[in-house]
């Protein structure tokens, strides 16, 4: 059996800015992607903590340090500038290897910069 689990998650980003003109993605801080273990092109789901929407889209390297969050393309009508998001990821795992899985969870600050990175026990 396989199970669909969390792989990792960004925990209250604040959004730097949304462009409309642009062909689709959300651009994260490479570092925030890098601790995250999220990759160039990898698909991420967005919560919207600020107004409930729930969408997927890709994510795209931003400059490193920065702090940016920016919502791309269509999905910009999704989110704002302001508005505070979770960024999560998921992976499709063996059933054994889903029991011994740790997630990982960043959690930022208000200028999206590092707090923690914890990995957490899913366990039974």
């Amino acid at each position: 059996m396989q199970r669909l689990m969390l792989k990792s998650k960004i925990h209250k980003l604040t959004v730097t800015d949304a462009n409309l003109d642009y062909e689709g993605s959300i651009t994260i801080d490479e570092e925030l992607m890098h601790e995250a273990e999220i990759l160039p092109y990898e698909q991420v789901n967005i919560y919207n903590v600020t107004n409930g929407n729930r969408f997927h889209t890709y994510a795209i390297k931003g400059q490193k340090g920065s702090g940016i969050i920016c919502i791309n393309g269509a999905a910009a009508h999704l989110a704002k500038k302001g508005d505070v998001i979770i960024v999560a990821t998921y992976a499709m795992l063996e059933n054994m290897a889903a029991i011994a899985h740790k997630p990982i969870c960043v959690h930022v600050d208000e200028s999206n910069k590092i707090k923690d990175v914890k990995r957490i026990a899913v366990g039974m």
